[in-house]
């Protein structure tokens, strides 16, 4: 037989489907890939090709060539694909056929879809919480999952009073996002399951899984007293301690040997201690003289502070002087912010038993500004926040004022400590319109900012097409 002969009477494409199905979630917007995987596909991606070629059975039987979209208009529902296929029909004889298939969109709700249309959202909640009086842990945190994208698979983000509550669609997204949270916060939790419903024949049972998590009560700058067999386990270091940073571990200094502590979550708990004074029970105190004793370890400087209360000026002449890590930022006539340990009043059991002779009456913990609470100074940066829902029990209007300033300071803290900076993303504020009201202000303080290296610009998306931008320019001209 002839080549044309053989082609008239020979179909290789007999077997393959010429009209197949491709299931599409309207709310998602990807395609079903049997069984039960739902896969992200744009049209005429290679993605969306694969996932094609994968519905026709007998590809297995011929030599693919070549495949490529044939353009549709993407409302008709329709994706047509062009095939090159040959096969051998003779003896050293192979035959090349073009033939095109078209594939139906059906629109169909992946499981995912469903829950949330029948208000059935999640199956796994991670709760975390901590048991402290402001945000400023929580504020952290969430710069660290919106630089790590640990959010993505969230169906919910529901701020509460203690903490924030996180819904998964599963369990394994729960488990994940508690072991993110275990490496960057020092916590433990615990597991609770629900049952929802059962089949009796079939004995598939439905769960909702609960994760209880707890971050310990310490935050920066925190004044802690160490149980006598913690100290013990850390070289005999002084129980009197403040904590510098929180990490997945406690990181505490002591000011007057400059040595530190990092207390692990397993440490902890095996012998916990509460925070004796908190960020908003520090005294302001001013700066007489420095002196720099020697010893220093990184940025910490060994030094003797003379500081005297600022409520005290104009009533007596009491001076302190105390040993202070802060020796390469402390000058005369600064204002440092420390604890009076002189006039404080703690209901802690460790702190009573220590000898009151070897205790200080003023422990220092960092460099203030007092000029910015006289200064409107706009930022030239902002932080990105996350979607979160409000619990309809906060009483927003009575905590408003407490949040607005958990969150000031907060940015304090990221403009005064590079360290912290270089763990969260900082973008660009376009809209910062700086009132130069700074310079009229008599004080000599260099108040700490954020260099523009540092910031990221913020990516803005753009919707309108390059063929509009493209119309525009030619009205223009």
């Amino acid at each position: 037989m002839c080549v044309n002969c053989i082609r008239n009477e020979v179909d290789i494409t007999e077997g393959i489907p010429k009209h197949a199905t491709l299931h599409f979630c309207k709310n998602c917007e990807r395609y079903l890939q049997p069984p039960g995987i739902w896969v992200n596909a744009q049209l005429e991606s290679r993605e969306l090709l694969t996932l094609c070629l994968k519905k026709l059975k007998g590809l297995n039987k011929v030599r693919l060539i070549d495949a490529g979209f044939i353009w549709t208009e993407p409302h008709s529902k329709r994706v047509k694909v062009k095939l090159t296929i040959q096969k051998e029909v003779f003896a050293n004889t192979i035959l090349q056929q073009i033939f095109e298939v078209e594939f139906v969109v059906s629109g169909q709700q992946c499981e995912e879809c469903t829950r949330l249309a029948a208000q059935n959202t999640w199956k796994a909640v991670v709760q975390l919480r901590q048991k402290v009086a402001h945000k400023r842990t929580f504020l952290y945190l969430e710069q660290l999952i919106l630089k790590h994208n640990a959010h993505k698979d969230t169906t919910n983000i529901k701020e509460t009073k203690d903490g924030i509550d996180f819904y998964y669609g599963a369990r394994n997204q729960a488990i994940k996002m508690v072991e993110f949270l275990s490496n960057v916060v020092p916590m433990k939790y615990k597991t609770s399951e629900q049952l929802i419903s059962k089949d009796i024949h079939t004995s598939v049972s439905n769960y909702k899984f609960t994760y209880s998590a707890e971050i310990v009560p310490i935050c920066r700058d925190d004044l802690v007293c160490l149980p006598k067999k913690t100290a013990n386990n850390f070289g005999n270091i002084n129980q009197l301690l403040i904590c510098t940073r929180i990490s997945n571990s406690i990181h505490l200094l002591d000011v007057n040997t400059l040595a530190t502590a990092d207390v692990s979550t397993t440490q902890y708990y095996r012998y916990p201690f509460l925070p004796m004074g908190s960020a908003k029970s520090m005294v302001e105190f001013c700066v007489l003289d420095v002196e720099p004793l020697g010893p220093v370890q990184g940025k910490n400087v060994l030094c003797d502070v003379h500081v005297a209360r600022m409520s005290d000026f104009g009533r007596n002449d009491e001076v302190f002087i105390t040993r202070s890590h802060l020796g390469a930022i402390l000058n005369p006539g600064d204002t440092v912010m420390g604890y009076d340990l002189a006039r404080a009043n703690f209901n802690n059991e460790v702190f009573d038993s220590l000898n009151a002779a070897d205790l200080p009456d003023v422990i220092l913990v960092r460099k203030s500004y007092p000029a910015r609470q006289k200064k409107t100074r706009a930022r030239n940066w902002k932080l990105k926040q996350l979607g979160k829902e409000v619990d309809e029990m906060l009483p927003r209007k009575q905590d408003q004022a407490r949040i607005e300033n958990d969150l000031e300071l907060f940015m304090r803290d990221i403009e005064e400590d590079p360290e912290l900076r270089s763990t969260i993303d900082i973008f660009k504020s376009e809209a910062q319109k700086a009132a130069e009201t700074d310079m009229e202000d008599g004080s000599d303080d260099e108040l700490p900012e954020i260099s523009l290296e540092e910031m990221l610009d913020e990516m803005a998306i753009n919707t309108d097409g390059p063929d509009d931008d493209m119309d525009e320019d030619m009205m223009q001209m």
